[in-house]
């Protein structure tokens, strides 16, 4: 069931590359569900009072893919990938935004676990590791995007692998360094 609606997807997002617009109306109810999940994920990191709400996390992110012009989807995975992308600069420019406000202070440190969690300041996490992983982005941007698709996208190695065509291995070695990489760049920021 699960490759049959993969399989699915996959054609529909070449018919929507390919300039199919019908082919987008009938994608949205297919990824809708994996969208929302991936916003609830999002939205838990977030802090209380936070004016984004899933459904409009979402939609942004939607509009964001929606607005490309010429995608090139490559498959289920590859779509997913950049959802993922939308979602975290759409939540990175809105904590620059409402820390712009109130200018000054020291980022506090943010904790990189297998398990994602995140302290209480956590508009001021998400722009210190965004600014980060523009940093590892200069020194080695495939370990920047498994760390994207990993804590913004909620990817598995294996969906990790599929969009960036590597082995499992090698997405979880490039997570381990990424992952050691950020720590000491943020704690050295902090």
């Amino acid at each position: 069931m699960l490759n049959v609606a993969s399989e699915q997807i996959t054609q529909l997002l070449v018919d929507w590359s390919k300039g199919d617009e019908f082919a987008l109306e009938q994608l949205m109810p297919l990824v809708y569900d994996e969208l929302r999940r991936m916003a609830r994920r999002y939205m838990r990191r977030q802090p209380s009072g936070h004016t984004f709400q899933t459904t409009e996390l979402i939609h942004e992110a939607y509009l964001k893919l929606a607005k490309q012009e010429e995608p090139n989807w490559q498959n289920r995975a590859h779509f997913f990938g950049a959802a993922a992308q939308a979602m975290r600069h759409i939540l990175v420019d809105y904590a620059r935004s409402k820390n712009s406000k109130k200018r000054g202070g020291l980022a506090e440190k943010i904790t990189l676990a297998d398990n994602l969690v995140a302290s209480e300041n956590r508009s001021e996490e998400v722009v210190a590791l965004d600014d980060a992983l523009k940093q590892l982005a200069l020194l080695d941007e495939r370990k920047s995007r498994v760390v994207e698709m990993k804590f913004f996208g909620g990817l598995n190695v294996e969906e990790i692998a599929e969009v960036l065509k590597l082995s499992p291995e090698t997405v979880k070695r490039d997570w381990r360094f990424a992952r050691t990489w950020l720590l000491r760049e943020l704690a050295n920021a902090a």
